[in-house]
């Protein structure tokens, strides 16, 4: 039974407890000592609440005897629920409740973030990058314990199953920016991108897959980018051996090796930037910031590799640039500059 549950029963119980206690006082007082109904009512919550405010309505002795009685049993039962209370609330606390509470509200006031589904080995690697682009993430993950690990390392995260339209409902599914499916297998992903792409179809996702017979069963289930971490991991260690400098040059790239601090970023062109119908020449992105644009990707999808100089950026172009983190920022800022 759901902890909130035995909270609200307990609730209960002790209110119908306290209710039956007052009201055998009131009689108790109407009866023996003569009392109106709102004096005796009024006298039996002085009594178990220890006020004591003294007698509305003289006791003989018979009604002092029932009144010794009444303390003994009512005070008795208020302090008893009082405590039963008093423990039911730190049950939840102890077992996080009101924390998965706030974490609820802070889920449901979140916008445009990430889900990762899963927090295995790909899933935490896929945590990590996002957190350090500094963009909210929310992981789901069916088992408490990696749920917990998530929250630890400072993420938002729900113990939850994703393949669940409910649960990714709750989760922000029709809200979010992108949805990683990093789940145990590749049947798993598949199912949760069917859901997935059900609910938001617009969704971008990105898999991993085990099996490379399950990339096409993937893709047609709606992944826009899948990966096989096995055969990327053989091709690199591969390449590390027969072409050691490339693999140098894609690691300080990516942000994997110690030395020379080197990014590759995509810069999206905002229609009102300074930089709109201006060509590569004309911007000076290399000598004035020292960035490198490899690659524009038009707004139509085409791919311009390597672009020549007099090549003209136009609004809602996608800059694929590389060079230093701080001025990739700059680049950034001009890149979306708008004019007041």
């Amino acid at each position: 039974m759901p902890d909130w549950i035995r909270f609200r029963r307990r609730l209960i119980q002790v209110a119908v407890s306290f209710a039956a206690v007052v009201a055998v006082g009131a009689a108790g007082y109407m009866t023996i000592a003569g009392a109106g109904p709102v004096e005796a009512v009024y006298m039996a919550l002085t009594t178990i609440t220890t006020i004591g405010y003294g007698e509305m309505v003289p006791l003989a002795t018979g009604g002092r005897m029932f009144n010794m009685a009444y303390i003994l049993v009512g005070v008795t039962t208020v302090l008893i629920g009082l405590g039963a209370l008093t423990q039911s609330l730190i049950e939840l606390e102890l077992s996080g409740y009101f924390q998965k509470k706030r974490r609820r509200r802070m889920i449901d006031n979140l916008t445009s973030d990430f889900i990762v589904c899963g927090y295995g080995r790909v899933g935490r690697a896929a945590c990590e990058d996002l957190k350090k682009a500094g963009v909210p993430v929310l992981v789901v993950d069916r088992e408490e314990e990696r749920a917990e690990r998530a929250i630890r390392s400072g993420l938002l995260a729900v113990a939850a199953d994703s393949t669940r339209d409910e649960v990714l409902r709750e989760c922000g599914i029709d809200r979010a920016r992108g949805l990683i499916a990093a789940l145990a297998t590749d049947a798993d992903n598949t199912y949760l991108i069917l859901s997935a792409k059900a609910l938001n179809p617009m969704l971008p996702v990105a898999t991993r897959v085990s099996e490379e017979e399950s990339e096409r069963k993937l893709r047609r289930a709606g992944a826009d980018v899948v990966f096989a971490p096995y055969s990327i991991t053989g091709h690199r260690l591969s390449q590390s051996l027969l072409k050691p400098h490339v693999n140098e040059f894609i690691d300080f790239t990516t942000g994997n090796n110690m030395g020379l601090d080197v990014r590759i970023e995509q810069l999206w062109v905002s229609p009102k930037s300074e930089y709109v119908s201006k060509s590569l020449r004309q911007a000076q992105m290399r000598s004035d910031l020292g960035v490198i644009v490899l690659a524009i990707r038009k707004a139509s999808g085409q791919m311009i590799f390597n672009p020549p100089a007099e090549q003209e950026i136009q609004a809602e172009d996608f800059l694929i640039v590389m060079g230093p983190p701080a001025q990739l920022r700059k680049l950034e800022a001009l890149v979306e500059e708008r004019f007041a």
